[in-house]
């Protein structure tokens, strides 16, 4: 079976590894320059496939001329994993067994682009992994296998990503086998009546209310720890929150945003219900680290307020 495979970042990576014996070519998007100094670094798929020495496709939309070369490798099976283009339909008509793309929900629920992160930020206990026959339509392709996973107390976006991308690559092997075995499966008709969408994720959705409870900006710090990051305000300077937990069994009595404690756990700030413990910052122009640590070479922090 010849494959080609979509992918863009290292969630893509592990997939890649499952099947890299049988690629054809690798397909991914081209780096951006980035940075003050305009840098312009491979994303992980792409040094990946160097790594193989698999045969690299780049490109900046299907429009390029490079991308009519896809037809050229002969595919029987497109493997499409955080790609971060639509393939369109006659990109989509080339395989002669067909295409599958792999989402890190459980779909119908949080199609488009940031599954994980809207999993995390509205404190959800379970998501999975999701097999599709891929069509034109973004994450709308019949269900060929559906896995659920357990978001763990502690996880953040990283944790869950790796997680979620294990268990993919473990999930692709059996549904190759079952595709030797069989060819392509019908798959089930997703119930479009409860889809779900997330937005593309921007700078200003990490900065912190804290009249929102404990719960909810520990939640919007695990989701966004990656990128954009937690952030509120200290003295007027920028302040990312790495890491947090929450103590529910506290009232908190001062102004929201306050820190009203300081322990070796962390940072307790006031929220519009109980106290979030901040343990892992970064001040602007500073080194991340541990809170405690930082309040060691902080004056006055006590009862300072962010915002």
């Amino acid at each position: 079976m010849r494959i080609i495979f979509f992918g863009s970042s290292g969630f893509s990576v592990p997939s890649l590894l499952q099947v890299k014996d049988s690629i054809a070519a690798v397909v991914t998007r081209k780096a951006r320059p980035r940075g003050r100094g305009y840098r312009i670094d491979d994303n992980e798929v792409k040094s990946a496939a160097m790594g193989l020495d698999l045969p690299l496709i780049e490109i900046d939309s299907f429009k390029d001329d490079s991308a009519l070369s896809i037809a050229d490798h002969r595919p029987d099976l497109y493997v499409v994993v955080s790609f971060g283009l639509i393939v369109p339909k006659w990109a989509l008509e080339i395989p002669s067994i067909g295409p599958v793309n792999i989402h890190p929900s459980l779909l119908p629920a949080y199609r488009g682009p940031s599954p994980m992160q809207w999993a995390l930020l509205n404190g959800d206990s379970t998501t999975g992994v999701t097999f599709i026959r891929m069509n034109e339509k973004m994450d709308e392709g019949d269900i060929i296998r559906q896995d659920e996973v357990a978001i763990e107390k502690d996880d953040d976006f990283m944790t869950l990503s790796h997680r979620l991308s294990d268990k993919a690559a473990q999930m692709l092997q059996y549904v190759m086998d079952d595709i030797g075995r069989q060819g392509m499966m019908k798959g089930q008709v997703q119930d479009h009546t409860a889809a779900t969408y997330t937005p593309i994720i921007t700078k200003e959705m990490g900065r912190i209310d804290w009249r929102q409870s404990a719960a909810r900006v520990d939640c919007q710090v695990k989701a966004f720890v990656a990128w954009p990051t937690a952030f509120t305000y200290l003295d007027g300077k920028r302040l990312n929150i790495y890491s947090s937990c929450v103590d529910e069994s506290v009232e908190a009595k001062a102004p929201v945003g306050t820190i009203t404690g300081i322990t070796k756990t962390g940072l307790e700030v006031s929220t519009g219900k109980g106290l979030l413990i901040i343990r892992e910052l970064q001040l602007e122009n500073r080194k991340r680290m541990n809170a405690y640590d930082f309040s060691r070479g902080y004056r006055d922090l006590q009862d300072k307020s962010l915002n």
